[in-house]
């Protein structure tokens, strides 16, 4: 398939839906206007893994497996050393330095790069009391944990929007990746997302790539959706200071 001209691996949709026949048909629906794919957890037992080969090896997708992996380092190596055998583009993991440490083991020198996750972008402080993490402000814990995994050896961390200038300022994040979900166009509904900003913001914070599931996937016309986030990435607000 022939990339289109708006087509921006900034971008990358999510696929939260049932199974991987519904997501062959939005990816249809979207056609050569997106190039980069997120499949998580809610499609694993449809079919996800094969919709993530097919995507990649048949249409030339890039794909990011979001499995947010946590467990012991031993089978944490052994789950990431399989799923690598698919040359995914993304794949996360929880953003202990543990986990990190054994999740890169697992790639070895595949082209899979582990993405640490932080602090999810759906939680504020109060449901950090709830879970006892423990007290201080909610992106003090965002970049110091970004700090540390990156520091583990993550290749990028996820964070929300909010954090990533922080993020993007530490000496850890030299030349790492920040992937963001919590990015919403403007108007949008914010579903489950608690820390969010639009796409442009999010780039010229520092980001790299965003993450748009439901705002895309619900919308009337998903392409047109998914193009005028694209427009919006090369927009002048999403313009980095002295870029």
């Amino acid at each position: 398939m022939t990339p289109s001209p708006l087509a921006d691996d900034r971008l990358i949709v999510a696929i939260d839906l049932p199974d991987a026949l519904s997501g062959l048909e939005l990816a249809k629906k979207l056609g050569d206007a997106v190039s980069f794919y997120k499949i998580g957890l809610g499609m694993l037992t449809g079919g996800g893994l094969a919709l993530a080969s097919e995507l990649k090896d048949e249409h030339g997708k890039r794909i990011f497996l979001d499995m947010k992996l946590f467990d012991i380092g031993a089978t944490v190596e052994a789950a990431v050393r399989g799923l690598a055998r698919y040359d995914l583009d993304f794949l996360t993991v929880h953003g202990d330095p543990n986990v990190v440490r054994a999740a890169k083991e697992g790639a070895g020198g595949s082209v899979t790069k582990i993405l640490a996750v932080t602090i999810l972008t759906s939680l504020d402080r109060a449901d950090l009391d709830a879970a006892l993490i423990r007290p201080g402000d909610l992106a003090g814990i965002v970049v110091e944990r970004a700090a540390r995994a990156l520091a583990a050896g993550a290749d990028g961390v996820i964070a929300s929007p909010q954090e990533a200038a922080l993020i993007r300022a530490l000496p850890e994040a030299a030349g790492k990746l920040i992937v963001t979900p919590g990015v919403r166009p403007a108007g949008t509904d914010l579903g489950d997302q608690k820390r969010v900003t639009t796409p442009a913001q999010a780039i010229a914070d520092g980001v790299d790539h965003i993450v748009v599931g439901r705002p895309v996937w619900r919308a009337a016309d998903p392409r047109a959706a998914a193009e005028a986030i694209v427009a919006e990435l090369s927009s002048p607000q999403a313009r980095r200071p002295n870029s």
